[in-house]
């Protein structure tokens, strides 16, 4: 996690028309803000560009959407991400305000948020791709037209902490299938299913004209399927198969069949439709395969995301559910093609984050849903570009708990030392000072008597020591010597000082406890025993 609270460049401030609040201050937020493998920087208001441009009312229609399953839920919530369950106090605000202009609801956002810059370490922006409901037509029977069929979770499909029961399954991890009572393997993938691993088991929803359509359908994880009679079946990811997504465009441009400035979703169903043989591999390059549950939904409701709540074109979007909370406001900046593949229309929008996907990683990555149909697909196809993240931080917010889960070290010895016994500076300097003082005053050695020493020390016999009268410290007890304490007062030749606090000194050791006499001659008694054993032993040892 990196942290830069340092002030952006002036020269990007924009006016706000709310008069109730200060847009040039930045909240007082107790930073640091735990976001795993993201960077992060508080913004004012005024720093976030193009944040006047956007008409927020349909942004703040979105929160109060997402605002719902947030109160309902009750009990111990997950806050082990950056914000908790922090949205809960200005969703029960969205949901006591009636806002119907776009200036209230820029007030209601700048009012309970802090913009918040976000971005991957290391990178200045993150990156936005686009995705969309498709349309097409399929039939509730099999027929030579319609012949390919969009499967419901398998019963024999396990998830370890999931059970059959469960709403919807994770979009990620591993997926089991049993043989027998306990034996788990991985489940089918891609191609065993297209080969009919699972086929004859009741399992079919609907059935579809080709695998390109399946395919797309499973890329965007929700589709709209017209049946013959003019009505619409909707259908919804409910689980995959524990393989991970690999892209089928990524695989074109490794094989130079489609340059990477020119690769989109239309190209890639394109090629398709042009070569399926080719289509046929390349599809099982992408091992991933994705489950469908029916819903119930009117003809004009836009697909449900993640989050339980249907989407809303132009201002949901996907994000990296084990990083983000749903809910979360995101302001997104940049130029994207959205009105052709050459153009670079300005995008400035709060968006809000309600759905998940597969291949949305990272703290600053988004998926824009922009609505069902041909035309809303062509946009979602050709988006790939940059683009800057603002997170809406809640001023309910307290960041600091999360910031501090990482455990600094012991303190070492010597700095509880020092504050159990704590010196003031003249103190070390008068340590520090004192063997210097003793060193000058010692007198200098002279020669002439140093070398008649070492001559004595030769003409000494072996048998006595060099210096008879030099006494020898015992081992045990190790010479300690005496610490110089400070004067307790000032005498007339020196200035008055300060008084110092009693300086920790060192305790002297014990001396060597004298031997006595039955322990003085019990070592020749042990060598005496030692040498009898190992001659009784040499003399057994050469009778054998």
């Amino acid at each position: 996690m990196t942290v830069n609270a340092q002030a952006r460049p002036a020269g990007r401030h924009h006016t706000s028309h709310g008069p109730h609040h200060e847009l040039g201050k930045r909240a007082p937020v107790d930073w640091p803000l735990e976001i795993p493998g993201g960077q992060y920087e508080p913004l004012t208001w005024n720093e976030v560009a193009g944040w006047t441009d956007d008409d927020q009312l349909p942004a703040f229609k979105t929160f109060r959407a997402s605002c719902k399953p947030i109160v309902a839920q009750k009990g111990a919530l997950n806050d082990s991400k950056a914000l908790g369950t922090s949205l809960r106090d200005p969703c029960l605000a969205a949901r006591a305000e009636n806002i119907a202009d776009s200036a209230k609801a820029r007030e209601f956002f700048e009012k309970n948020f802090t913009p918040l810059q976000i971005s991957r370490i290391g990178e200045d922006a993150g990156f936005v791709t686009g995705y969309y409901e498709p349309i097409v037509d399929g039939s509730r029977t099999q027929t030579d037209v319609y012949n390919v069929p969009v499967y419901r979770r398998p019963s024999n499909l396990f998830v370890r902490g999931y059970s059959q029961a469960s709403a919807s399954m994770p979009n990620k991890g591993q997926v089991f299938r049993k043989i027998g009572r306990r034996k788990l393997v991985p489940y089918y993938d891609r191609a065993e299913i297209e080969d009919g691993a699972i086929a004859g088991r009741g399992l079919e929803v609907v059935w579809l004209k080709s695998q390109t359509d399946l395919l797309f359908i499973q890329i965007q994880g929700s589709a709209r399927i017209r049946l013959e009679d003019g009505s619409m079946v909707r259908i919804n990811y409910d689980a995959h198969n524990g393989y991970p997504y690999t892209p089928v465009g990524r695989v074109l441009i490794e094989r130079n069949i489609v340059p990477k400035e020119q690769m989109s979703m239309q190209k890639i169903r394109e090629y398709m439709e042009q070569n399926p043989d080719a289509a046929k591999e390349l599809r099982r390059f992408n091992r991933s395969y994705v489950f469908f549950r029916e819903v119930k939904l009117a003809a004009d409701d836009e697909a449900v995301g993640a989050q339980g709540v249907p989407l809303t074109a132009g201002r949901s979007i996907a994000v990296d559910k084990s990083l983000h909370v749903y809910g979360t406001p995101f302001f997104i900046e940049g130029k994207l093609p959205i009105e052709s593949e050459t153009s670079n229309t300005p995008f400035r929008k709060l968006m809000i984050a309600q759905d998940t996907g597969s291949a949305i990683i990272g703290p600053a990555r988004a998926d824009i849903y922009f609505g069902a149909g041909a035309e809303a697909g062509r946009i979602a196809g050709r988006l790939k570009n940059p683009a800057r993240f603002v997170m809406l931080l809640p001023n309910s917010l307290n960041p600091s708990p999360r910031g501090k889960t990482v455990p600094l070290p012991d303190e070492r010895p010597s700095a509880t030392i020092a504050k159990l016994f704590p010196q003031t500076g003249p103190a070390k300097e008068a340590a520090a000072d004192a063997p210097k003082e003793t060193a000058k005053d010692q007198p200098k050695a002279d020669p002439s008597k140093t070398d008649s020493s070492k001559s004595e020390q030769k003409t000494a016999p072996k048998d006595q020591p060099a210096d008879a009268n030099k006494t020898v410290a015992p081992k045990e007890a190790p010479a300690v010597q005496a610490p110089q304490v400070a004067p307790s007062a000032a005498t007339p030749s020196t200035p008055a000082a300060a008084v110092v606090p009693p300086v920790a000194q060192a305790v002297p050791l014990p001396d060597a406890r004298p031997k006595t006499a039955p322990e003085a001659a019990a070592p020749s008694a042990v060598k005496s025993d030692t040498t009898r054993r190992s001659r009784h032993h040499r003399r057994h040892r050469h009778r054998r």
